[in-house]
């Protein structure tokens, strides 16, 4: 069971525990060696003065016993596999295998092997002190994992995670608190940790931050994980202003997991500037994160922003700065932007039109400050203006619309308001400005024109969500919106309202552009719709291929196959 050649047929590790301790207990086998030379021959005495030689008499060498019964024998192959017959230079390789750090550790574990650990044998106290800290451990985690159920409630219904007055004697601690002390009321371990903790409640603003940004960090690791194991990555990003007026740029990955589309939230960056190289250079410290490896690069097959010039621009915009380090990202439409948004930031690159929905902005937000400001205006109009939300994603098309179908209204409720208001002068001033906007020929001339062009653009967005998409399909929308557009355009020189005599009666008539001027401008908008619309959807043939997956349409496909597919 000892011998060299049984140790290794059959390894120490391999063997049962009874005979790990038989075999320690026997020790080295020390048989007799015979040398196959008449030079020089083994001595015994090498095996008393080193207790952990032993030999093999088939293979006439010697060999390490604690090295073969927990060595490896790629490392120590000498003294655990081929083993040492080398007489003659015995000494010196006894010598440095001693001072060999593996075979002293090899020697440790061969005299601490089967001995029990004296701790544990001492007293029941130290087994009990274990089981005490388990279970302390055990009760943290499940109080850790409480708060943590907590606050991503809160982040799943974008509730607030502070109070204004969290105190122990507080009536309204705040959603966050809240939310766990009612999660204390159903969980004892809870309850009980809240009222008797002294160091660690978990509901501190320090350990709140702390949590999130570990939870941040591991959602950040599992997503790197999730991308390298996939091979086809989009990027869609957008900047937003958060409630302290600063300039932030979201990046959102979309990508395969498990044959199912997801897309998983990357990270909020900080921006000083809103410029093209500043947007992409930000995108680019994102993706370099998730793929780091050059090779990695020809993973990203797809990039999603808005409208605006500065990130879908074909030459200096977001979209073909990225295009330089990912040259397979092309830029395609995402289907959560709203089209008439896009189109409304692209065309607002025209100082007029800018102005001009800045002025147009400026009806919903009028009435959606104060009641009675509502009041007048259900009097008038009998119907409300749409709220203008704060946010990028807001569009403008029902107002255009509804601004143009009740123009007099709108008038007579403006001219109500400077006559009969009895509140603060703020209301006056603003209604007057509207009045005069709508009294405006510039004003009401792009107001027309919007509203001959946004229902096509509304119609357009619609045709585009729908899931049946394919080439012939949205080759015929492009047609047909780039048709009605042009209809639309060739309406220009009749669309400026005539100029009343009360205009030119004025003493101090006011420099207006010419209705050349004016036409020119709009022909160039309705030149901005169709180029911006043609370049969002160039990159648009690998919808072909798409198609042959679609099972809705395998019944179309025995009829009449689509080929160029």
């Amino acid at each position: 069971m000892n011998t060299v050649k049984s140790l290794q047929t059959r390894p120490f590790s391999k063997r049962s525990l009874e005979e790990k301790l038989e075999i320690k207990r026997l020790g080295p086998n020390r048989p007799q060696i015979l040398s196959v030379t008449s030079s020089r021959r083994f001595s015994p005495s090498w095996y008393t003065k080193y207790e952990w030689l032993t030999g093999c008499a088939e293979s006439g060498k010697v060999y390490c016993f604690p090295c073969i019964l927990f060595g490896e024998a790629l490392r120590d192959y000498a003294w655990v596999r081929s083993g040492i017959s080398d007489w003659k230079h015995l000494s010196e390789k006894v010598k440095k295998h001693i001072k060999c750090s593996r075979h002293v550790e090899n020697c440790m574990k061969l005299a601490f092997f089967g001995i029990t650990n004296i701790a544990e044998q001492l007293s029941a106290a130290y087994r009990t002190s274990i089981q005490r800290h388990n279970l302390e451990v055990e009760k943290n985690r499940h109080v850790l994992s409480k708060i943590i159920d907590c606050i991503k409630f809160c982040a799943a219904f974008e509730l607030a995670l502070r109070g204004h007055d969290e105190t122990d004697d507080s009536e309204n601690p705040g959603v966050f608190l809240g939310l766990v002390n009612f999660t204390a009321s159903l969980d004892s371990v809870l309850s009980k940790h809240l009222q008797t903790a002294t160091v660690f409640k978990g509901t501190s603003k320090t350990i709140q931050n702390e949590v999130l940004d570990i939870m941040f960090k591991i959602a950040q690791s599992d997503i790197q994980q999730e991308i390298k194991d996939t091979k086809f990555l989009a990027v869609i990003s957008d900047d937003t202003t958060d409630v302290s007026n600063h300039l932030q740029n979201v990046v959102i990955l979309r990508y395969l997991v498990s044959g199912q589309v997801v897309e998983r939230f990357w990270s909020f960056c900080s921006m000083k500037e809103g410029d093209a190289v500043s947007i992409a250079n930000v995108i680019d410290a994102c993706l370099s994160r998730v793929l780091p490896n050059a090779e990695d690069k020809s993973k990203l097959i797809a990039q999603c922003y808005d409208g605006a010039s500065v990130m879908s621009g074909l030459e200096g915009g977001v979209q073909s700065i990225v295009k330089q380090s990912y040259p397979h990202a092309h830029y395609v439409h995402c289907y959560a932007h709203q089209l008439n948004f896009v189109l409304q930031q692209a065309v607002s690159q025209v100082s007029q039109i800018r102005l001009f929905f800045a002025n147009l902005s400026g009806f919903s937000v009028f009435v959606t400050r104060s009641p009675k400001r509502v009041a007048f205006l259900d009097k008038s109009v009998g119907r409300r203006l749409p709220r203008s939300v704060k946010t990028r994603w807001n569009f403008q098309s029902r107002l255009v619309l509804t601004v143009y179908e009740h123009q007099d209204d709108l008038i007579e409720c403006f001219q109500d308001i400077i006559v009969n208001w009895n509140g603060d002068q703020t209301t006056v001033r603003e209604a007057s400005g509207l009045l005069k906007c709508l009294q405006d020929r510039d004003f009401l001339g792009y107001l027309d024109f919007f509203h001959k062009i946004m229902p096509h653009v509304e119609i357009l967005y619609a045709q585009l969500q729908s899931r049946q998409l394919d080439p012939v399909f949205l080759q015929n929308c492009k047609s047909n919106f780039i048709q009605a557009v042009n209809n639309v355009r060739s309406t220009i020189p009749h669309i400026f309202p005539p100029i009343t005599p009360a205009s030119t009666s004025a003493k101090r008539p006011r420099v207006e552009t010419s209705d050349e001027e004016k036409s020119r401008i709009l022909h160039e908008v309705s030149d901005i719709i169709i180029s911006h619309f043609c370049s969002r959807f160039e990159f648009s043939n690998h919808l072909s291929s798409a198609t042959l997956f679609n099972s809705e349409s395998f019944e179309k496909y025995n009829q009449a196959f689509h080929h160029r597919s």
